[in-house]
């Protein structure tokens, strides 16, 4: 039996759903052929998912193709990932910020997905942000130089240990990967998030459109599929983002994802919630299942991550 202290990560992503992935993880069914994210980001679900052993295969995929391609590599060849990693690292100490500005304009030139491993470790929050031409445009963190070649390497090759020969890759608009979806999978979403940032928003390379997405569903639930979607969110009194429709017969549940630390700083103590939604055929799933799902799904959580067994 070998223990897992914690999940490995290589890749740094603001808005990332790692630290709710605990409890989002409650609602994945048993016997899962396949966990499709079609707004994958960082696969913090999938990684995860994979942890605790919860399907038999995944299907990553975003629109933001170094991203996804990055993923690609971390898994199916992490020795070259890691080392190339480590080489771009150790180039940094001299002008560290000359050095960081010059990978970011090969980056944007070459869309080379192992230089965008780099910027994500060093920019600022790991906070990803293009400018209106689609180029990476987030600034470097000058006050440290990013994850370490060792802890970077470690983390990749037990992403790799996870995923490896079980996992598929793409780069296509959402609903052409939700069409490859079947019964027995399940489908976690976390498309770009919407009510923040006005009509564009600089952390997604593309947005979608809310009715288009609401469509999207309604084949969803006629197939029968079942599906997770992390969408709306609230701190305090502000709401960010249109709830979804009733008429879809989601179940909604309210996560607790911290305080917010930008409230903090001007004097209030605001906590920020997420909405995850259940597609009505996970919902039947998980009502026929023997678990304790019944005392859980209308509650709110803010949980610690555990610790994790697996064999």
């Amino acid at each position: 039996m070998m223990i897992m202290k914690s999940i490995p990560h290589p890749i740094q992503y603001q808005g990332s759903k790692r630290n709710l992935a605990h409890v989002i993880l409650r609602y994945m069914p048993k016997n899962v052929d396949c966990l499709i994210e079609p707004f994958a980001g960082s696969a913090a679900i999938t990684i995860a998912a994979a942890a605790r052993q919860l399907a038999k295969g995944y299907l990553i995929n975003d629109l933001n193709r170094p991203l996804a391609e990055l993923l690609r590599l971390i898994v199916e060849f992490p020795v070259d990932t890691a080392s190339f990693y480590e080489k771009v690292w150790n180039e940094q100490h001299g002008d560290s910020v000359e050095h960081y500005n010059r990978i970011r304009a090969e980056f944007n030139r070459t869309q080379d997905p192992r230089l965008f491993l780099y910027l994500l470790a060093r920019c600022v929050k790991g906070s990803v942000r293009y400018n209106a031409d689609g180029m990476f445009n987030q600034s470097p963190d000058k006050r440290r130089h990013g994850t370490q070649p060792q802890t970077m390497r470690t983390n990749i090759y037990g992403v790799s240990a996870l995923l490896k020969n079980k996992t598929g890759f793409s780069s296509l608009d959402f609903r052409e990967i939700l069409a490859k979806a079947e019964k027995n999978d399940l489908v976690y979403m976390d498309p770009p998030y919407q009510g923040v940032c006005g009509d564009r928003d600089s952390r997604y390379l593309s947005g979608i459109d809310h009715e288009e997405f609401i469509t999207a569903l309604i084949e969803l639930n006629r197939r029968e599929i079942s599906y997770i979607v992390s969408y709306d969110g609230r701190r305090g009194d502000k709401t960010f983002g249109m709830l979804l429709p009733e008429f879809l017969e989601l179940t909604r549940i309210e996560l607790e994802a911290g305080r917010s630390s930008q409230a903090t700083l001007l004097g209030r103590d605001e906590v920020t919630f997420e909405s995850l939604y259940l597609s009505p055929s996970l919902t039947a799933k998980l009502n026929h299942q023997p678990s304790d799902y019944h005392q859980l799904k209308m509650q709110q959580y803010a949980l610690p991550e555990p610790h994790l067994e697996y064999a």
